[in-house]
């Protein structure tokens, strides 16, 4: 999951830094991350892994690291199972 999240960042986030430099835990807005590259970030996962995010969760926090992206692809997915 993680691989196909770092891959959907090197496609469409636009970083100031090479992703590989970056840590799972790293902040992808100190990396330069901008508002705008988040929404393209968002439905490219949304895509990749059948899902739709929710407004709820539309948050800064989300975008804040390849960790937390990744803590939301997994939530969304087993809500899905579950429903």
């Amino acid at each position: 999951m993680k691989a196909t999240i770092r891959s959907i960042l090197g496609e469409v986030a636009r970083l100031d830094v090479p992703l590989d430099s970056l840590e799972d835990k790293s902040d992808l807005y100190e990396a330069g991350l901008s508002s705008l590259a988040t929404v393209h970030v968002m439905l490219a996962i949304e895509n990749a892994f059948d899902i739709e995010i929710p407004d709820r969760m539309l948050t800064r926090q989300l975008f804040r690291s390849i960790d937390s992206l990744a803590a939301a692809v997994e939530q969304l997915k087993q809500e899905q199972e579950a429903a």
